[in-house]
C-alpha cells in the first residue's frame, strides 16, 4: 500500500478475478477509436462530512452501487477531467500535467459545492491506475491512455443542498484518433444553441455542460459537419469555443489570438500550453474576442490564414470550414497550416518525450 496526502489515506490493492486475456486485449489496443474500451482496473476513494477521504481502492473495474435517490442523478453533483497517460521512447510512461487538471478539478469542485479533493491524491490515484494497467498502451501510432477521474454526488437525500457523500473515481481508456472521419481539417456548425452564460457553470468541467450540447452536435453531425461551434449567450455574436474544445486563430502578421476565458469558457490545459509554446516560438499570442462576422471576413481577405481547436483528446486540430444558417466559409487551404501543424508536433514531442520539457510539464511513471 503506497501512503498518500493523508498519513491515513492508502490504497487497497484489490485482486482482479478475471483481466481481460491477452490475445483479445491485443485486438482492442490494435484499434481502439476513443472511450469505446476499458481497461481492467479503477481507483475509488470516498468521502464522508466529518471524516473527509478515505477509503482509497484500487480494484477491478466494474458496475457502481447507487441508491435511486443519490444526489448526482437529481441534481447532477458530477465534475470530471480528461488527462493522457504516454508511453515514451524509451518505453516507459508519463503523465502531463497532471497537477493543472487537478488545480481544475478542484475549481470545478467548488463551483458545484463539492469537497475539494488534495492536489497530491488525485496524482497519486491516477498513477497507480497507470502502474495497474501499464499493459493497456494502444499499439496504434499517436496511441495513449486516456484518463478519466470524476466525482458524483453519493448521498441518498432529496432535498436542494450540497450532498454529505461524494465518491471519487479513475477510468482508463486506451485511445486513438479523436475523429471518425479522419479528415485533415474538420468542419464546424455555428449553432443557434448556447453552451453557457456569464455566472454559470460554463468554466467548470461538468457533465450538464456537455449534455446541453449533444442537441446542437447532434445537429451539426446531421448537417456534415464534425463540430459544433458555439457563440456567446448575450448578443449571440462572438466566438466561444466548440462542443469539447478551445479555438485559436492565426493571422498573416504573425499573430496568434484566442478567445478570452471569462467563465463562460472551460480553461484549457492544452490551450494554455499551446499559448506558452507559441510565445516559447515568438509569436504574439493575445486572448481577445473574435466575432463570426470577423472571422468569415478575415477568412475571406486572406488576413486569417489558420485556424485550429485543441483539447486533451483531439490535441491540436486544423479548422478547414466554418458554415451556419448563411453559408459557409474556408479558412486558407482548407486544410492544415503550418503553424498548427508545428504547434501540435512541438507539443506531441514533449508529451511523448522526444524533445525537451523546458516548462517541466512531464511526470514520469
Amino acid at each position: 500500500m503506497a501512503t498518500l496526502a493523508d498519513p491515513a489515506t492508502q490504497f487497497t490493492r484489490l485482486p482482479h478475478p478475471a483481466p481481460m486475456a491477452v490475445d483479445a486485449r491485443g485486438a482492442v489496443l490494435a484499434d481502439p477509436g476513443f472511450g469505446k474500451a476499458f481497461t481492467d482496473h479503477m481507483v475509488t476513494i470516498d468521502w464522508e462530512e466529518g471524516k473527509g477521504w478515505h477509503s482509497a481502492v484500487i480494484g477491478p473495474r466494474g458496475p457502481l452501487s447507487l441508491d435511486p435517490a443519490a444526489a448526482v442523478l437529481h441534481y447532477a453533483q458530477e465534475i470530471f477531467e480528461g488527462l493522457k497517460a504516454y508511453r515514451l521512447a524509451d518505453g516507459s510512461t508519463a503523465l502531463f500535467r497532471p497537477d493543472a487538471n487537478a488545480r481544475r478539478f478542484n475549481a470545478s469542485a467548488q463551483r458545484l459545492a463539492m469537497p475539494a479533493l488534495p492536489e497530491d491524491l488525485f496524482i497519486a490515484a491516477i498513477k497507480e491506475l497507470v502502474r495497474a494497467d501499464a499493459d493497456w498502451f494502444p499499439s496504434v501510432e499517436g496511441g495513449s491512455l486516456y484518463l478519466r477521474p470524476f466525482m458524483i454526488a453519493t448521498e441518498a437525500f432529496l432535498g436542494v443542498r450540497p450532498a454529505k457523500t461524494y465518491s471519487f473515481i479513475v477510468i482508463a481508456s486506451p485511445a486513438g484518433n479523436y475523429f471518425k472521419s479522419g479528415a485533415p481539417a474538420v468542419s464546424i456548425w455555428v449553432s443557434d444553441y448556447t453552451r453557457a452564460a456569464p455566472g454559470g457553470t460554463g468554466a467548470a468541467k461538468c457533465g450538464g455542460n456537455y449534455a446541453a450540447s449533444l442537441v446542437p452536435t447532434a445537429e451539426a453531425f446531421a448537417r456534415g459537419h464534425d463540430q459544433v461551434l458555439f457563440l456567446d449567450a448575450a448578443e449571440h455574436r462572438w466566438v466561444e469555443e466548440l462542443g469539447g474544445m478551445n479555438l485559436f486563430f492565426a493571422f498573416d502578421d504573425g499573430r496568434l489570438i484566442t478567445p478570452p476565458l471569462g467563465g463562460t469558457i472551460l480553461p484549457g490545459i492544452t490551450r494554455d500550453s499551446l499559448i506558452a509554446l507559441a510565445r516559447d516560438e515568438g509569436l504574439s499570442v493575445s486572448e481577445e474576442p473574435y466575432s463570426l462576422d470577423a472571422w468569415r471576413a478575415d477568412a475571406a481577405s486572406g488576413k486569417l490564414v489558420e485556424a485550429f481547436a485543441c483539447g486533451t483528446a483531439a490535441v491540436v486540430t486544423p479548422v478547414g470550414k466554418v458554415a451556419d444558417r448563411n453559408g459557409d466559409f474556408v479558412i486558407g487551404s482548407g486544410g492544415p497550416g503550418q503553424l498548427t501543424g508545428k504547434l501540435k508536433d512541438r507539443l506531441v514531442a514533449i508529451q511523448r518525450g522526444t524533445a525537451p520539457d523546458p516548462h517541466g510539464w512531464v511526470v514520469p511513471l
